[in-house]
């Protein structure tokens, strides 16, 4: 959609302003916020403070009816004969001297002193039933008489059991009267319409500033309450008693008592200093301000490229262009070139036309180089699909040829056995050259400068290559350094280096170069993710190819040689390289020129480098007794392979995909390990299924084997076996999993979910 002149200057004003306006903006909401913090931490530490307070005050009766408790006076029971009653009382009206409050000393069913009655007064019948054999702090009491007949008031109390011999004597009781702790409150001197609470383990109200006794004994608002039973301290909105919605912060001691402080929810909201709403103000003026200038300017802007419009039209049309000055230098300089291009047109037409025939030809080249690309890409893929199969195949003979080297005839079958096991290694060679064609056979990968390694490597070329053909290399110090299979890449250029030696029977050069490539350098490519790439280029002087048998030079056993002089995988396995590397391969020839073979290596990265797990040969440890959960597709291998597992003495669960697999466990199967493949049919494969083992049951090990590219799997995510597998590492690889799981947990791990 085409933006007008005006409309780019808008946006341009709001550009350069609205940052400043969101800056405005932030200021006022960090005021807002800090406001509101700093609210709430003193609202926190009012809280804490008064909790302190009272909680010393609270204390301080805990420690004068503890020490009492200890008093020879109550060693004898009840009764107390009259000297150590009045000793005791003696004893007991020192220590509350300059402190409000009382003390009882109580028997079962007997009150048998208080220093609230005149000194020497007798025992009353008036004690609880029973006593308390632990100390606790009692809530707020309501108001009653009191055992002399007078009025008693509100008051809180600390009960200390008074033991002797292991036996329940006394209960002592010091008392707290709501007038102690409301002084504590005002002296706390909170914020002027602030709310400061005190509250027993019951929610009812011991103490309020403002309000004072008027408050006493009520209960606490149901929302707060409710709050305070599920946690021990927080900030909070409400609705006060007098009915104010407040905001608060409230903190609940070891002894259950609360302490509340709030403070109006309008206030605790926050205002605007004036100094920010001034800021406001001029951000909005300057706004305006600045919009406005912008369409003046925008309209003595429109008026000469309406004239520049025109000239373009007459030029499209074929008409005399003529420039007009329209008082704006720029638009000027823009029609005289107008008037320039004019002139130009004819010559630029034939240039344009020669420039066309060009590229269409070079596009036409490069649609041939894709299609070819596209033809080994297709031929790769059916050509791993038949190696996943072969794979399959291997694994069943190797299997077998386990089961059948532990039966007790094994002895009469060595040499079969021997010349099967030498047929399933070179059968799971093969399978690797394919998979290298296809780029999915696992690798493991470094980071490798190739200014250092080229050079290094031309006497592995030269064994190949023979003295009559020189080798030259050329490579700049600041080539890049390329992420490859060390391995691959050195069998890569062995393959190349015995095709150039077929090539130059008569002797001749061999070129390695190495450069960073350019854009050219990918065209053909289509398959190239984004990035940089290293171009390495392997030249000889041979006897080159017809254009006929290039774009199948990549395809596997394909050979110009005679039957039985070559297997036709040499550049199938480059191919495969420098694919599964990331990059790509091209091959170039001339009859009687040469032939260049192309690799395209991905740059380096900083992600760390593969590792592939090894597990010692612990065939003399055993799996017998564990179950082993089978997730195979192929039904031979599975069947073989559940053999081979039962063989020593595991016992298997089938499933024919994960699917089955997960259906087994939410029955109720146990299992000690899975084995599961990693290509399967249905929405999960092998590497989803662990996945959803490590969520579902996470101290289940999982074991995953397949003949691809573990493409997908993190580095260490899961143990991951290359198929076909040996089975004394298949054997070793299921031991030291549950040898493992069982240390890090204990207890039994079967079908275990967390």
């Amino acid at each position: 959609m085409p933006v007008t002149i005006r409309s780019r200057l808008l946006l341009l004003v709001l550009s350069v302003l609205l940052p400043g306006m969101l800056g405005v903006a932030w200021l006022i909401a960090s005021t807002f916020e800090a406001e509101r913090n700093a609210h709430e931490r003193n609202l926190r530490d009012t809280a804490r403070a008064l909790s302190m307070l009272v909680d010393g005050e609270l204390s301080r009766r805990a420690a004068i009816a503890h020490v009492l408790a200890q008093s020879p006076a109550l060693d004898a029971p009840a009764p107390l004969d009259e000297d150590k009653r009045l000793a005791f009382e003696r004893l007991a009206r020192r220590a509350m001297q300059g402190l409000d409050g009382w003390i009882e000393l109580r028997a079962p069913g007997r009150l048998l002193l208080s220093t609230r009655l005149p000194e020497g007064s007798g025992g009353e019948s008036a004690g609880p039933a029973t006593l308390s054999a632990s100390p606790i702090m009692l809530p707020l009491q309501s108001s009653g008489p009191s055992s002399a007949g007078e009025a008693q008031e509100p008051h809180a109390a600390w009960v200390e059991p008074v033991m002797r011999n292991g036996s329940l004597l006394y209960n002592l009781v010091v008392t707290v009267r709501p007038s102690e702790l409301q002084r504590l409150v005002q002296a706390q001197a909170p914020h002027p319409g602030w709310i400061g609470t005190v509250m027993d383990s019951r929610g009812r109200l011991v103490a309020r500033l403002p309000g004072g006794a008027s408050f006493v004994g009520r209960q606490g608002s149901a929302d707060l309450l409710e709050r305070m039973a599920a946690e021990r301290e927080g900030a909070f909105q409400s609705v006060s008693l007098d009915g104010r919605p407040t905001a608060g912060y409230f903190s609940t001691s070891a002894l259950g008592w609360s302490y509340v402080s709030a403070m109006p929810r309008e206030e605790f909201a926050g205002r605007m200093p004036q100094a920010v709403q001034r800021v406001a103000v001029g951000a909005l003026v300057l706004l305006a301000l600045a919009m406005a200038g912008a369409v003046w300017v925008s309209r003595r802007i429109e008026r000469p490229m309406r004239s520049l419009k025109r000239l373009a039209q007459d030029l499209q049309a074929g008409r005399p262009v003529e420039a007009r000055p329209t008082g704006m230098a720029e638009s000027d300089e823009v029609a005289e070139a107008l008037v320039s291009a004019g002139r130009s047109m004819t010559s630029a037409r034939a240039e344009l036309e020669r420039s066309v025939a060009e590229a269409v030809e070079r596009t036409r080249q490069v649609e041939q180089r894709g299609a070819q690309s596209q033809r080994v890409v297709a031929l790769g893929r059916l050509t791993g699909g038949v190696a996943h199969e072969f794979n399959n195949l291997l694994g069943v003979i190797s299997n077998s040829m386990h089961l059948m080297q532990r039966h007790a005839s094994a002895a009469e079958l060595q040499g079969p056995l021997s010349a099967t096991q030498r047929s399933v290694d070179k059968g799971s060679q093969l399978t690797q050259h394919l998979l290298r064609f296809a780029g999915k056979r696992p690798v493991r990968v470094q980071t490798l400068s190739l200014a250092r390694y080229l050079p290094e490597v031309q006497e592995l070329m030269r064994s190949v290559l023979g003295r009559r053909i020189a080798i030259q290399v050329q490579v700049p110090a600041n080539v890049w350094p390329v992420r490859v299979d060390v391995n691959e890449l050195d069998l890569a250029l062995v393959n190349l280096a015995l095709n150039a030696h077929d090539a130059m029977p008569s002797g001749g050069e061999l070129r390695l170069r190495a450069c960073n490539a350019e854009a050219a350098d990918k065209e053909g490519m289509p398959n190239l993710a984004p990035g940089d790439y290293v171009l390495l280029t392997v030249s000889d002087d041979g006897m080159g190819l017809a254009p006929s048998l290039v774009e199948h030079a990549f395809e596997p056993f394909f050979t110009t040689k005679a039957v039985g002089q070559g297997s036709g995988l040499g550049l199938s396995q480059v191919h495969g390289f420098a694919t599964q590397a990331g990059g790509g391969a091209r091959l170039a020839s001339t009859p009687g020129v040469g032939t260049t073979v192309s690799l395209l290596l991905p740059v380096a990265g900083n992600s760390p480098d593969q590792t592939t797990p090894v597990f010692d040969d612990v065939t003399q440890q055993s799996i017998a007794g564990i179950t082993v959960l089978l997730v195979e597709d192929d039904e031979a291998l599975g069947d073989v392979t559940a053999a081979l597992l039962m063989s020593h003495g595991a016992r298997v669960l089938r499933a024919g995909d994960a699917g089955a697999a997960l259906r087994l466990l939410e029955d109720g199967a146990q299992a000690d390990v899975v084995l599961s493949d990693v290509v399967m049919p249905g929405p999960l494969d092998g590497v989803a299924l662990a996945r959803r083992l490590r969520e579902q049951r996470p101290r289940l090990p999982v074991v995953l084997i397949t003949g691809f590219n573990n493409a997908g799997i993190a580095d260490g995510e899961f143990v991951t076996l290359r198929k076909p597998c040996a089975p004394a590492e298949l054997l070793g690889a299921l031991q030291a999993l549950i040898t493992a799981a069982r240390i890090a947990h204990p207890s039994p791990l079967a079908g275990h979910k967390p």
